[in-house]
């Protein structure tokens, strides 16, 4: 049961750090120049489709992340005969980018579909909605890397479940380092 934790944690690190990666971007003013809103301040029944806080920067910050991460996960997979003892995917098969990028949009396009609703039921931005804030991610992420490496259902049980609840934790984290609004 160890080895299927590590797994998950290890499986899913590029789309829960691609999705953690907005928040930190927000906060270099060098990538200013980058926020414009995904949504292009468009509409529907008369409220924003996204919001302000879904950005080409967060965007683009998310997709980089998750490149660079499962980059490093494919270099210490094939480096460290220690991970490969506990991974059993063989990740020197895996494309970082191809991956990356597929965590990260996968991520990035489940928090924006929550985002719509959220907007649509007039919930600001930053406002919590348990238990969609921390779902939205997990199951985008899921959807879109299942496209090139499917997991077995137990697999993805845990990792809901792991991820879930890593979820609260981390966002405690972000609102102590200042990094949040809010510590939920």
């Amino acid at each position: 049961m160890s080895q299927e934790l590590l797994f998950v944690l290890w499986f899913f690190l590029p789309a829960g750090l691609a999705n953690a990666a907005p928040i930190l971007a927000a906060r270099m003013p060098w990538l200013n120049t980058c926020f414009f809103p995904l949504d292009c301040y468009m509409t529907f029944r008369h409220k924003r489709i996204l919001g302000s806080h879904k950005t080409v920067r967060g965007l683009l910050s998310g997709i980089v992340v998750g490149i660079l991460v499962t980059w490093l996960q494919v270099l210490c997979y094939e480096q460290l005969s220690l991970v490969r003892t506990f991974i059993p995917l063989n990740y020197s098969a895996i494309n970082p980018i191809l991956f990356g990028f597929l965590a990260a949009c996968g991520a990035l396009v489940g928090d924006a579909i929550k985002s719509f609703f959220k907007r649509q039921l007039g919930i600001t931005p930053g406002k919590s909605w348990f238990p969609f804030d921390q779902l939205d991610y997990i199951l985008g992420g899921i959807a879109f890397t299942s496209l090139y490496v499917q997991l077995t259902l137990t697999q993805y049980l845990l990792l809901c479940l792991v991820w879930f609840l890593m979820h609260p934790l981390a966002t405690m984290i972000g609102y102590e380092l200042k990094l949040k609004e809010s510590p939920i």
